[in-house]
């Protein structure tokens, strides 16, 4: 039977930004009670966060969150609201995304890019109305982020625009994140009888009371591959909420270690590991971020690049990866990809899979390579082990989608 163990370092995977000392890091509305709760906690890009907590394993823990569900404190994240009726225009120019397109109440995944088409960020934009956006961005990349829109603002303003910003804090403005098959049902029993999740689709977004806490924004997205949603609250509310969603006992609180293997079994991107300012979306198979409309109006930073590639071609592409053998060791960020002899590439993020029972990873490959099925290995302690490439996810997405027409 194949055997999964994690230590500390293992179950934060591919997390660059984390060590295993909380040290002076930020600390969110919820670490009194993440400590009240067994949370062990460590220095995440400059946040003290839990890991795992004393009550299950990381492997139990992700477990938990595909079968029935978990509750991750995520108010690290850098939400933010952008207002005025230029507002969708002005976030178009340092992103890939058809903010103009997109209609009131849905939102999108897309890239901050730079002018040689690298990805600066990934981040979700919400379209609340034609004159606002709620924006959630990586907490690592925080300050850089904050640059980009301020200075797209500034521009935007200098030329007699319509557009402000607010950058919300983890002081006043917490994020909960809700993962799991049973979340839409606990969830339910807690928000106002007016509201609903029914019409509530994958990355989309409302307000409403849950838990008796009024101005709640519930957002049906997540970072696991799983259904569920991200709770943007006002921290003094922050441990209410968490409390009710845990009455019932059925949702368990989890930490970083699950929710890095969770979204890496989505074959979701960590950024920092495996996307970065030098790699474009082309490159990381993710060219469906660059929406048809900005392909053609070629307006954001990058435009020329990125549309050159797609018409092209790369010479590297980002993959998904499966260990071959028997019990090979794990390859970890920074494992090379040899073929022939020949190194062709190199692992960005890898794990044992909790839910696929087989070590998984992914990384870039030279684009010849990119097959599903193609033999290739891995040089793991000096030592050469089977492995190939594979389709993403590693495990069927159950997003709730809008149903097709």
């Amino acid at each position: 039977m194949f055997r999964l163990s994690y230590r500390l370092p293992t179950a934060l995977g591919g997390l660059r930004h984390a060590s295993s000392a909380a040290g002076e890091g930020q600390r969110t509305a919820l670490y009194d009670f993440h400590v009240q709760k067994g949370g062990k906690i460590v220095n995440f890009g400059g946040y003290a966060l839990p890991v795992q907590y004393s009550d299950q394993s990381i492997i139990a823990s992700h477990l938990h969150t595909r079968q029935v569900g978990s509750i991750f404190d995520v108010s690290h994240m850098l939400q933010t609201r952008i207002f005025g009726k230029d507002a969708a225009a002005c976030l178009e120019s340092v992103c890939t995304a058809d903010i103009l397109g997109t209609p009131e109440g849905s939102g999108s995944l897309t890239v901050f890019t730079n002018e040689a088409g690298g990805i600066l960020d990934d981040l979700i934009v919400n379209k609340v109305s034609e004159k606002e956006l709620y924006v959630v961005s990586n907490a690592a990349m925080q300050e850089q982020d904050k640059g980009i829109m301020k200075a797209a603002v500034d521009n935007f303003k200098s030329q007699g625009k319509d557009v402000t910003i607010e950058f919300l804090t983890p002081t006043d403005q917490s994020l909960v994140a809700v993962q799991g098959p049973q979340v839409a049902k606990e969830l339910s029993k807690l928000l106002a009888k007016e509201a609903s999740l029914d019409q509530l689709y994958f990355m989309s977004s409302f307000i409403t009371t849950l838990a008796g806490i009024p101005n709640v924004r519930i957002t049906r997205c997540g970072y696991t591959g799983e259904d569920g949603v991200e709770i943007s609250v006002e921290s003094s509310q922050a441990q209410k909420l968490t409390e009710s969603l845990l009455e019932s006992g059925v949702l368990k609180l989890a930490g970083l270690g699950a929710r890095d293997s969770l979204r890496l079994e989505a074959g979701l991107c960590l950024y920092g590991s495996d996307i970065d300012s030098k790699t474009t979306p082309v490159e990381a198979a993710l060219a469906w971020l660059v929406t048809k409309r900005r392909r053609t109006t070629r307006d954001f930073p990058g435009a020329d690049v990125i549309l050159g590639q797609l018409k092209e071609g790369v010479s590297r592409r980002r993959v998904g990866l499966q260990m071959l053998g028997t019990k090979p060791p794990p390859a970890r960020s920074g494992v090379p990809i040899f073929s022939q002899g020949e190194q062709v590439g190199q692992v960005t993020s890898g794990c044992p899979s909790p839910s696929a029972g087989r070590n998984i990873a992914m990384g870039y490959v030279a684009e010849h390579l990119k097959a599903p099925g193609t033999k290739v290995e891995f040089k793991v302690r000096d030592k050469l082990y089977e492995a190939e490439v594979t389709k993403m996810p590693f495990v069927k997405a159950n997003y709730y989608n809008r149903p097709r027409k």
